[in-house]
């Protein structure tokens, strides 16, 4: 009596796993900056909870980057990409960045941020 055997084959096995370990790397890559973003947002829904009333732009800058250092977030935003816009009688905190993430070789994943939060407060000009 035969039985017919079921399986994969080794090769099979090998490319299941570089594919894997493909998506892996690429994960291993990508979630960094990710995290990091995160940390800036939870910088930004900090300083907009604190209320910023009789704060100029740079007072907000300031205390952003204070945040951002302890998020360990404070290489990933530089004080120009911090602004502050007026949208529907509130002031709107915006935080805009690119990211450039080396892959492989001359690939590089080029990844962009942005997050608005709405501040508490009057800011003085």
């Amino acid at each position: 009596m035969k039985t017919k055997q079921s399986g994969m084959t080794l090769i099979g096995f090998l490319f299941v796993l570089a594919i894997a370990g493909f998506f892996g790397y690429m994960a291993m890559k990508l979630l960094p900056p990710y995290i990091e973003f995160m940390g800036v947002s939870k910088s930004m829904t900090q300083v907009a909870s604190n209320g910023v009333e009789g704060k100029s732009l740079d007072d907000i800058r300031r205390e952003l980057m204070i945040k951002l250092n302890f998020q360990y977030a404070e290489g990933a935003v530089q004080p120009k990409d911090i602004t502050i816009k007026r949208a529907n009688n509130a002031a709107q905190l915006s935080v805009s960045y690119d990211k450039r993430v080396p892959f492989l070789y001359n690939i590089d994943f080029m990844l962009h941020f942005e997050k608005s939060v709405t501040l508490q407060g009057n800011l003085s000009q």
